[in-house]
């Protein structure tokens, strides 16, 4: 039966079976060590020179072979303990070896980071050896713990999780950023968003949906946190007064997932990524567009858009208010009518804006969210006022004509997400395989 490494360390003075990769080898006069690495961690192995027939098995040994090593697990002596392991202060003496793989010789190594760009292109070239590296290995566990959060607040307070197609005839946004299929004997596009789906299920009576799935965006973009194809988490939810009452549950969506991730990987994150993970107090502070743009303006600093933020105003907003306030996070709400989808909601005090907001957390917009338009009337005027047929639409609209409640939601980018939890730059690093403009491989 095979032991993890990470329960060595109780295992002392027992016969245990371990398997793994060899992370490294280092020999001392006749001794001869290995570290021993499995995605719990990592375990040294030594070989008695009594054995001269595992000693020279084990003079074989190469970085990344696969091994199976039984043994008798013991203290090691007091000079050799590594404190900063859990499994510091033990070791495997070998009485079995096993040559599961060999592995020729690496065209990365694992341990270097290889921050520039080339280095990084290379990285992501031979993803699967680049994700051995401990660290890699962190963020998906990270991840793996922050999607079950997700999924924990929403099925623990009454969503229903649906998956809706990602095949679709009409743009699920606007008519940019679209990936064309062929479908049969016509067009059809990769999903932007769920978007068209899940208000289908207000009307449908759902109530509260949730989605976890694939978004495909056609943006010819090379920046540290846009790809073509990514990870969306997308909610939905009935029965709202405002934008204000979405904007509430994502904050406490938030800050249950956060607390599980500090629970869970805090310490791990802070040692290894130097971040320490803060749970937000609420409610978090927002900020006008309008607002936005004045504060903007007193630091200096003006974007090319009057109605949106750059980047570069995003971080600066940022700044402000962790300086202003002490917090990561700030909800930029009335975004104008002209950079937002026809079916948000307007102001009722100024139709030229709407019930929209993003979030951003130290600088990065991590959420896009408003209250839709559910009377059908309003939708269709708003829709030909943005210049839209109607037809290719319509399907869409009759989900509005037969009573449909006010509701709103927002969509959700976890890889930006994760970024900010361990204080990564560069979405590439967060994501399992990334594809962007001229990546479609491995």
């Amino acid at each position: 039966m095979r032991t993890l490494t990470k329960d060595t360390a109780n295992k002392v003075g027992e016969e245990v079976t371990l398997m793994g990769w060899v992370h490294n080898r280092r020999d001392h006069g006749k001794l001869i060590f290995i570290d021993l690495r499995d995605r719990w961690g990592i375990v040294q192995v030594v070989f008695n020179p009594k054995n001269q027939k595992l000693l020279e098995q084990a003079n074989q040994l190469r970085s990344e072979w696969v091994v199976q090593i039984s043994g008798l697990v013991k203290e090691r002596p007091a000079g050799m303990q590594n404190p900063e392991l859990p499994t510091g202060k033990i070791e495997l003496e070998v009485t079995l070896l096993t040559v599961l793989s060999r592995a020729d010789d690496l065209p990365i190594p694992i341990m270097e980071e290889g921050t520039n760009e080339a280095e990084l292109q290379k990285r992501l070239d031979w993803r699967w050896i680049d994700l051995r590296n401990p660290k890699r290995t962190l963020i998906f566990k990270v991840w793996t713990t922050m999607e079950q959060a997700f999924r924990e607040y929403w099925t623990g307070n009454g969503y229903i999780e649906i998956h809706s197609p990602k095949l679709m005839s009409t743009p699920s946004e606007s008519g940019a950023e679209l990936f064309e299929v062929q479908y049969f004997d016509r067009k059809a596009f990769l999903a932007q968003s769920p978007q068209f789906y899940k208000q289908m299920a207000m009307a449908a009576g759902f109530e509260k949906v949730f989605e976890v799935g694939p978004v495909f965006r056609a943006e010819p973009s090379f920046t540290a946190r846009h790809a073509t194809e990514f990870t969306g988490y997308d909610v939905e939810i009935s029965f709202i007064e405002s934008h204000q009452d979405v904007i509430i549950e994502e904050e406490k969506t938030l800050i249950y997932v956060l607390q599980k991730i500090k629970d869970e990987f805090g310490d791990k994150v802070h040692e290894v990524f130097g971040k320490e993970l803060e749970i937000p107090a609420t409610p978090f502070p927002q900020v006008t567009m309008k607002e936005a743009k004045e504060i903007l303006k007193k630091k200096g600093i003006t974007g090319e858009r009057s109605g949106d933020l750059s980047p570069e105003e995003e971080r600066s907003l940022s700044e402000y208010i962790k300086e202003k306030e002490g917090h990561e996070f700030v909800f930029v709400t009335e975004y104008p009518v002209r950079v937002r989808p026809f079916y948000h909601m307007r102001l009722e005090s100024n139709p030229e804006l709407t019930k929209s907001f993003d979030l951003l957390w130290n600088g990065v917009e991590i959420t896009t969210g408003a209250q839709r338009e559910h009377r059908y009337e309003k939708l269709i005027s708003q829709a030909e006022e943005k210049g839209l047929h109607i037809e290719p639409i319509q399907f869409y609209l009759n989900f509005f004509k037969y009573g449909c409640p006010p509701h709103g939601g927002f969509g959700h980018g976890p890889a930006r997400m994760l970024m900010k939890i361990l204080n990564l730059g560069n979405i590439r690093e967060v994501t399992y395989l990334y594809r962007g403009v001229n990546r479609l491989e491995p």
